[in-house]
């Protein structure tokens, strides 16, 4: 399609007809008066007084089924399941509206392989948004929709057509036409661009499962004066969707039937790039002042020519293509980056790395001139621009005090992607061209070669893929999978226990809630209980019990059910500290409880009838297995401390928590740190937290306001997490405190000696519980990501004795005299340490230790070695060459080939024409060595080769060589005088 005439232009006061690339600071609508006019437009009091809702991290916080925030609903999807706390801030919420942080770049919404090809894809997007949550519908939607576009931005109403979702029961569906939404637009519009839409385009579904609901478009219609009805979501780059208004009113259930929603929501979206492009008067996002000014950075660093907004064929030198990656690309790593998503080989880590690596072969190949040079540090130094365009939208940008990342940070993070890239990207291509024209002729690159490239090239699959389409080749993905999966035996997961559960979704808990008129579980009495491992037995009335599809009246004999309770006492997971197990039981029944989940405020106790019955209605007996949860409190709690003695001893460094589990087993501590930890340092961490524990700190335990408890000096929060009002604060450590004391004085100086956390979790009551404390495990999960295992109580005892047991055969190894058995002791001492979790530190000591007797050994077996040639060369020395017309001899040099080597050189300078072999065997019998040289002027008598073979044949060995030199080797010394006699007897037979 050529560009647009200026006759179609419907601002000719603005810069609608200047071409990509020209000046933007004085357009009318800037990105930055777009997204400011739509917040304040919906905060308007005539409008609910929308709350401005700040976007949230792109990185989800406790959301597995999202790689990346990809939409503005994401941060409200506890609202919209029915699984949001009651005391958590979002739970007040009635209407929202903001500017949301989106990548699409992997997982189900993936627009990376697009990004470049044409002008209107982008892995990173910010999405316009304004939500209702149980408060205004469909008519206030739709007609502040139109009052926005039409009378504050001022796009022409006849350039706008609408969609509203025909449903599928003409089709046999359950889903109605929505007649309320079209009517509605028939307000604002005439009917023939009012338009019917199908399921796919105008139905939204969270899931297979979950609240759904019609939705409506708006389509803007760049050309003008013209009926483009036909062209509404026919992929047309010229009629384009610019609003999407979702109506969650039904809930979609396991059997595909709908329930009708009685709190029904309100969702829409808008892309600021798509609004932005319209508002400016320009044919292409890319067109805009959220790109150009990057397309200016870009031009000035390379010296390419200017961005033209050609595509396709029309783009024949690619320059355009790679300008758009560029842009797009920095975007995305700037903001995934500054979030917490850093380049690594797995999840949302690999996409950032793909992304960048996506971006540098761009540039590199398209945008340096030829004669210039690509040199890592040029995405790096995009990453300033990026801050200074979107850092007022998101302050955060400027210093993350989640992740603690500045500009700077972040530059240093993709410019040691660059490099590591770069190091291999020339090797790689080299590689590549090899591969394509192997795989030439069956036009499909195979999927070994693929992998290779993957594996050892550091090339991400689609970018592999794009350079074969490029040679219009396609790739073998089948084969590429199954080798990846071959590779893939190193599943890091650690699955949690009891993993089986029954879960309730919004549907569930708004019946629990407003049919069956149920309250929200109340569980404070969790926290009446005493950590060495006992807890009083309350008594609770069943409200609900569910098997995962139905509510019931009893729970079934050996079903898995989930019973819903009027008050609780069993922790339901949440925090990174695992739930309780235990019993419910009755007079005549017992339940036994083996997973604690909380939806929406219900707490469900997931498990198995053990005997008797278990109904609706019964006063039953809590019983929580507070032994166990005494395992998993000296874990957390120490956790805690764990998180308090990092930031001591990696000073310097941002330390952050990025995750953290704890079992009765053990504890796991994922942290922000750029490169492993010493030994050293471990073992310091390890000391404060013991020396805490030795100081018998009591561990204060108690709700304040959100607002106030903000205010204490030393709190660590955890990034991404949304804290309930009021909150738990959790402190321990050695200066004396309260947590009123705290909210008294919060700027104390005192509290640095202290851990300060939010968390809701069970803990000790005093540190002298935990006994013990080890780290077993240090390791890296990501670029810039550091993960610690350690044990407290009987486990940690076990961890410290197994080093010291270890410690003790160091000393006994260092006592042995015999080389060789030294040498078996070191490997059997190496091959037992990896297999045994003990005290990380001293594992780390351990290993030096060994390191040190290897050292022993190599010098003594050096020293062996010389004197073994010592004494072949003084032996031959001695040896009588002159009675025989050949030479086979036995060297007692325990079959050492150098040994008889030197043996050799003496006698070819005693007697240079004389033919020699020597063999040699050790005492274990399990070695036979055999060195063969024959004068060159006997080389036509005489072959080395064979003289060897037949020798060794007699010990099942054999050798290689030239007919003047040669040498092998044999397992077997048991025939060792047959091979001496065979050797005789060839020479002998080949000079009578």
């Amino acid at each position: 399609r050529g560009r647009v005439e200026e006759n179609s232009s419907w601002r000719q006061d603005t810069a609608g007809t200047r071409g990509p690339g020209a000046e933007m600071t004085d357009t009318e609508w800037p990105v930055k008066r777009v997204r400011q006019t739509f917040i304040e437009f919906f905060q308007a009091k005539e409008r609910r007084s929308h709350t401005f809702w700040p976007s949230c991290a792109v990185v989800p916080h406790d959301d597995p089924t999202l790689l990346f925030i990809n939409a503005g609903m994401n941060q409200y999807k506890p609202i919209f399941t029915g699984t949001v706390d009651p005391k958590s801030p979002l739970a007040k919420l009635t209407a929202a509206c903001n500017s949301q942080k989106c990548i699409r770049a992997g997982g189900k919404h993936n627009d990376l392989d697009d990004v470049g090809k044409d002008v209107y894809h982008h892995t990173f997007f910010e999405m316009l948004g304004n939500w209702s949550f149980a408060d205004y519908f469909k008519k206030e939607a739709i007609a502040w929709a139109w009052e926005l576009l039409t009378e504050v931005y001022k796009l022409p109403a006849d350039r706008l057509y609408a969609t509203y979702c025909e449903g599928d029961q003409h089709l046999g569906g359950t889903v109605p036409c929505d007649d309320e939404t079209r009517d509605l637009w028939l307000q604002y519009l005439p009917a023939d661009r009012v338009l019917k839409g199908n399921m796919k385009d105008n139905f939204w579904e969270m899931g297979d499962t979950g609240p759904c609901g019609p939705c409506t478009e708006l389509h803007f219609d760049r050309i003008g004066g013209r009926n483009a009805a036909s062209l509404v979501n026919m992929d047309d780059p010229d009629v384009l969707e610019i609003w999407n208004v979702v109506f969650i009113q039904m809930f979609r259930n396991k059997d595909k039937s709908l329930t009708i929603l009685p709190g029904k929501h309100v969702d829409t979206g808008m892309g600021l790039e798509r609004i932005t492009s319209i508002l400016q008067d320009k044919r292409s996002n890319y067109d805009s002042d959220i790109f150009v000014p990057i397309f200016e950075a870009i031009t000035k660093k390379t010296g390419i020519r200017p961005y033209t907004g050609k595509i396709g064929k029309e783009d024949a030198d690619g320059v355009d293509m790679a300008y758009r990656v560029v842009a797009d690309h920095i975007r995305t790593l700037t903001i995934s980056i500054n979030d917490g998503a850093l380049p690594g080989s797995d999840g949302r880590n690999y996409v950032v790395r793909r992304v960048l690596r996506r971006g540098v072969r761009y540039a590199r190949q398209y945008l340096f001139p030829q004669g210039a040079s690509y040199e890592a540090g040029f995405f790096a130094s995009l990453v300033p621009l990026v801050v200074e365009l979107l850092g007022e939208a998101f302050p955060e940008l400027r210093l993350n005090p989640a992740t603690g990342f500045t500009p700077e940070k972040v530059a240093e993070i993709v410019l040691e992607e660059e490099n590591s890239f770069v190091r291999t990207l020339d090797k790689g291509i080299m590689q590549f061209e090899k591969f394509a024209a192997m795989d030439k002729d069956s036009g499909k690159l195979s999927g070994p070669h693929t992998f290779m490239l993957y594996d050892t090239f550091g090339f991400p699959v689609d970018l592999t893929l794009l350079m074969a389409e490029e040679k219009e080749m396609n790739v073998d993905m089948e084969a590429y999978t199954q080798c990846m999966a071959e590779q893939k035996a190193r599943s890091r997961g650690e699955g949690k226990e009891g993993s089986k559960t029954v879960i309730l979704e919004a549907e569930q808990t708004d019946k629990i809630a407003n049919e069956m008129g149920v309250a929200p579980t109340q569980d404070g009495a969790k926290y009446d209980w005493a950590s060495k491992g006992t807890g009083p037995k309350i008594s609770a009335t069943i409200k609900a019990i569910f098997d995962g599809k139905k509510f019931l009246d009893s729970a079934p004999e050996g079903d898995l059910v989930g019973i819903v309770l009027d008050t609780s006492s069993f922790y339901a997971e949440a925090g990174g500290q695992l739930f309780d197990t235990g019993k419910i039981t009755t007079a005549d029944g017992s339940f036994n409880v083996s997973n604690v989940q909380k939806y929406g405020g219900f707490v469900l106790h997931s498990g198995e009838l053990g005997y008797g019955s278990i109904k609706l209605g019964d006063t039953v007996t809590l019983e929580v297995d507070y032994e166990r949860r005494s395992l998993i409190a000296a874990n957390h709690t120490t956790t805690h401390m764990l998180n308090y003695a990092l930031r001591k001893v990696l000073v310097g460094s941002t330390v952050d928590q990025k995750g953290s589990i704890c079992g009765p087993d053990k504890l796991r501590f994922d942290f922000s740190h750029n490169k492993p930890m010493t030994g050293d340092e471990v073992n310091q961490v390890q000391t404060i937290v013991r020396e805490m524990i030795k100081a018998e700190c009591d561990v204060q335990k108690m709700e304040s306001p959100l607002s106030a408890a903000k205010q204490i000096k030393a709190l660590r929060a955890v990034f991404g997490e949304v804290y309930p009002d009021p909150v738990r604060v959790v402190s321990v450590g050695p200066a004396k405190h309260s947590v009123p004391t705290l909210l008294a004085d919060p700027t104390n100086d005192e509290w640095d000696k202290l851990s300060v956390e939010f968390c809701g979790g069970t803990h000790l009551d005093n540190t002298r519980e935990a006994e013990g404390f080890c780290v077993v495990m240090e390791e890296g999960t990501a670029k810039g990501v550091r993960r610690l295992v350690a044990y407290t109580k009987d486990a940690a005892a076990r961890a410290i004795q197994i080093a010291e047991d270890y410690e003790q055969r160091i000393k006994a190894a260092d006592s042995i005299k015999d080389v060789p058995t030294l040498d078996q002791e070191i490997s059997s001492l190496r091959n037992d340490l990896e297999a045994e979790p003990m005290d990380y530190a001293r594992k780390e000591a351990i290993k030096k230790s060994i390191d040190k007797l290897k050292e022993r050994v190599l010098a003594a077996e050096k020293e062996i070695v010389k004197a073994k040639a010592a004494a072949a060369e003084k032996w031959a020395q001695e040896l009588d060459v002159t009675s025989s017309k050949f030479i086979v001899e036995v060297v007692d040099v325990e079959g050492d080939v150098k040994a008889m080597d030197s043996a050799m050189k003496v006698i070819n300078t005693k007697a240079p024409e004389m033919p020699a072999a020597f063999l040699s065997r050790n005492k274990a019998g399990d070695k036979v060595s055999c060195l063969v040289v024959v004068p060159k002027a006997l080389v036509g008598t005489l072959d080395a080769k064979d003289w060897l073979n037949i020798a060794l044949g007699e010990c099942g060995g054999k050798g290689g060589g030239k007919p003047d030199r040669a040498q092998g080797a044999a397992k077997d010394a048991t025939n060792f005088d047959k091979a001496v006699k065979a050797a005789s007897a060839y020479a002998a037979g080949k000079m009578p």
